[in-house]
């Protein structure tokens, strides 16, 4: 098998060790790097004021929400075209990568005509406008790359590339911050950051821009730009849903409560970012050989390892919520403890995301974006006004319970979805609505161990782990075994 290339259909052994191999190298880098931005949490708690914390996490909000949007979601078309494009892959990433670009470039001239009514709006300075629209086209080259790499299987390149700018840029925003402090700017402190962490993605998303169209030698194709926006822009819907989902709760909880209460809210999602950080892992690296095991009909693989993949995060999600304590304290300090009544539906709200992604995978694979569009959209709309009501009426916390209740109101639309459009499902829907409902019942009855000793939580805490190493890890052991052998 030469470099770069996936082995023949019919050699499915080889698949599932290129799969294994190139899974976990990604899964640990991803790990790795991505773990440098969380363990900055404490730092920045500490050098910054709740409020000028705040301000940085909605401000990250926003270009969560932008970058989607502007890039016409393109990016996400990539993995697919594999399928349909051959030799020319590397042709369909640089032209629809063109046009992203010509998409986020007349958004942009359109929005400085209206730069000052945007900038009241979402709380934003000069220097966020611009330097965010700077890091929406850098980004959306990153995410071209490593979706093309992934797809391929190829880890190291992509690796590498989000780890130059992701470690560059947290480690220059702190210095920048800590220098600030140093010299008295108290109060520029969040431009500080903003320059430090984004302009390493800048620098990038640059290079990775020449990169792909010098590999690719086309800016315009019709062909391509007609699949990629049939593919793309029903996505367009979800992606803005999906983020609005991930984002709104902490900007209304901004709006309603204030500042502080959004600086605490913001930090249970801090926190929900641990498992974050390893579910989008280990989904980018799953998400390659399911849609290998899709093209060459062999879905029976599928349903037991992400049966043990459903089981090992909701278990990791209880053992978080049992140490929110002390991770509450570790990241925020005592100004930050109420978030630990957060932990519990954050985490399984993340929890329900995940388990989700095997249902839009199916769909997003037979080219039915426009079903993952409309599910997602309706659970968006849902949450906003579960978010406002529930606010209102309960405080912010209700907005981490809200917002999870989505989540799973998504799952449930998603997995009815895919029987849509391929009149079976890969893993039955009643099977992860167990699933879900047990971990979440097990995460929220362990928040009154909060006001017990810690030695009993840490017993509770040791005697799911043995369990856990008692009845998982085997079957872990099994399919890795299962997935090398020659």
């Amino acid at each position: 098998m030469k470099p770069g290339t996936l082995p023949e259909k019919n050699d499915s052994r080889a698949l599932n060790r290129l799969a294994v191999k190139a899974g976990l190298f990604y899964i640990f880098a991803q790990i790795l790097v991505r773990g440098v931005t969380f363990l900055t949490t404490p730092i920045l708690t500490r050098l910054l004021s709740m409020e000028q914390y705040s301000d940085i996490r909605v401000y990250e909000s926003w270009l969560t929400i932008a970058y989607p949007i502007f890039s016409l979601c393109l990016w996400r078309s990539v993995e697919r075209a594999k399928y349909d494009t051959g030799k020319d892959y590397n042709a369909y990433v640089s032209s629809t990568q063109a046009l992203s670009f010509l998409s986020i470039g007349v958004i942009f001239i359109i929005c400085l005509f209206f730069r000052k009514p945007i900038e009241a709006f979402c709380d934003m300075d000069d220097l966020m406008f611009f330097m965010g629209f700077l890091y929406v086209f850098s980004y959306t080259a990153i995410l071209f790359f490593q979706r093309r790499e992934k797809q391929m299987m190829r880890y190291k390149a992509s690796t590498f590339v989000t780890a130059v700018t992701a470690i560059p840029a947290t480690v220059l925003s702190i210095l920048l911050i800590w220098a600030g402090r140093r010299a008295g700017l108290y109060d520029r402190l969040v431009s500080l950051r903003v320059i430090g962490y984004y302009t390493p993605f800048a620098i990038g998303g640059l290079l990775l821009t020449v990169i792909l169209f010098w590999q690719g030698k086309t800016l315009f194709s019709r062909k391509y730009w007609k699949y990629g926006l049939l593919f793309s822009l029903p996505l367009i819907p979800e992606a803005i849903s999906i983020q609005i989902m991930n984002q709104a709760d902490k900007i209304m909880v901004r709006h309603l409560t204030g500042k502080d209460a959004a600086a605490v809210f913001a930090l249970g999602t801090t926190v929900s970012f641990i498992i974050w950080i390893l579910e989008d892992s280990v989904w980018n690296a799953w998400l390659p050989w399911l849609y290998e095991k899709i093209s060459r009909k062999e879905t029976e693989d599928i349903e037991k390892p992400w049966m043990i993949l459903m089981h090992g995060f909701g278990i990791l999600s209880w053992f978080l919520v049992l140490l929110s304590p002390e991770i509450v304290a570790v990241l925020g300090g005592n100004e930050y403890r109420d978030c630990i009544y957060l932990t519990a539906p954050m985490l399984t709200g993340t929890l329900f995301r995940f388990y989700s992604n095997s249902y839009t995978a199916v769909e997003n694979y037979h080219k039915k974006t426009g079903y993952v569009a409309a599910a997602t959209g309706i659970a968006m709309t849902l949450n906003v006004i579960l978010n406002y009501a529930g606010i209102l009426a309960f405080g912010y916390r209700a907005a981490a319970y809200t917002t999870a209740f989505c989540y799973f109101v998504l799952m449930l639309m998603q997995g009815w979805m895919e029987y849509r459009v391929t009149g079976t499902l890969i893993i039955p829907i009643r099977k992860t609505v167990a699933v879900s409902l047990a971990y979440f019942a097990l995460c929220c009855a362990s928040m009154p161990l909060f006001s017990l000793s810690t030695a009993i939580r840490y017993g509770i805490l040791a005697a799911g782990v043995l369990l856990a190493a008692k009845f998982l890890l085997p079957d872990c052991l099994k399919i890795l075994k299962m997935l090398k052998q020659k």
